[in-house]
């Protein structure tokens, strides 16, 4: 069994995958504080919830966005799996040429995202994740990363709209009843959902005239079914895109 973890600002999303077929999926907060026994309590609950046993993990690759707790988990992962971890970085053998200008700038998290898009859905293809942070990823049609785009994510919007309005409420992102708020809370979340997919299907029109051939074009990330569900441009949405590049990696390697 291969057990991959995508380490991100927010969450970490843990895959067990039997060959190539995803058997477990769990996601929890990336606590930066937390020590290695404390990640592998929480491994070990979550495989006896799902009838699974620790013993039958042979391998362990890990993308993470968070280096502060890098040598946590793979303190983790040599105690509870007696294993080696590998983390992803662009010196592994990625299938894909790093057109970046500082390659090792790129983020695992991208970079991941673009093999599974390329190896999973083909070339040329624009992947869009929508989590922390909002990314667009470009991979052209001859296996080359050509970069892309990092926008504030969701939340953070919602956090900054909150922390510097004195009379507007937090409120929780939702697909709103009606385009034209009648109330504050009914406005923000129109102003947002409304928003965030204008500028998504922005950006993604004006991506794919940069390409000779029209992309795939891929969602993926928290709040990725909610966006593709009003998007005129997004054709995919693939909410495990990360962890199937993962297993694409371990397999490269």
């Amino acid at each position: 069994m291969l057990l991959a973890l995508d380490v991100g600002n927010t969450n970490i999303t843990i895959g067990a995958f039997r060959g190539e077929t995803l058997t477990g999926r769990w996601r929890l907060r990336t606590i930066r504080e937390q020590t290695a026994d404390e990640w592998g309590i929480l491994l070990r609950n979550v495989f006896a919830l799902s009838n699974l046993n620790l013993a039958d993990v042979d391998g362990i690759i890990i993308s993470s966005v968070v280096p502060v707790i890098n040598g946590t988990l793979a303190e983790m992962v040599g105690k509870y799996f007696d294993r080696n971890a590998v983390f992803v970085s662009t010196d592994m053998n990625l299938g894909l040429t790093i057109k970046y200008d500082n390659p090792k700038e790129v983020g695992a998290d991208r970079v991941v995202n673009g093999v599974a898009a390329y190896y999973l859905y083909g070339g040329p293809a624009i992947v869009v994740d929508l989590g922390t942070a909002i990314t667009f990823d470009v991979i052209s049609g001859e296996a080359e990363y050509l970069g892309g785009l990092i926008y504030p994510g969701i939340g953070i919007s919602l956090s900054g709209l909150f922390a510097k309005t004195a009379l507007l409420p937090q409120v929780n992102f939702e697909q709103p009843s009606k385009l034209i708020g009648t109330n504050t809370v009914g406005s923000i979340q129109s102003g947002l959902y409304y928003g965030t997919m204008g500028m998504v299907d922005g950006l993604l029109e004006r991506l794919s005239a940069e390409l000779s051939v029209p992309p795939q074009i891929i969602a993926t990330g928290g709040q990725a079914s909610m966006i593709q569900a009003g998007s005129r441009l997004v054709e995919h949405l693939d909410e495990d895109l990360t962890l199937k590049g993962l297993r694409l990696l371990w397999e490269r390697n």
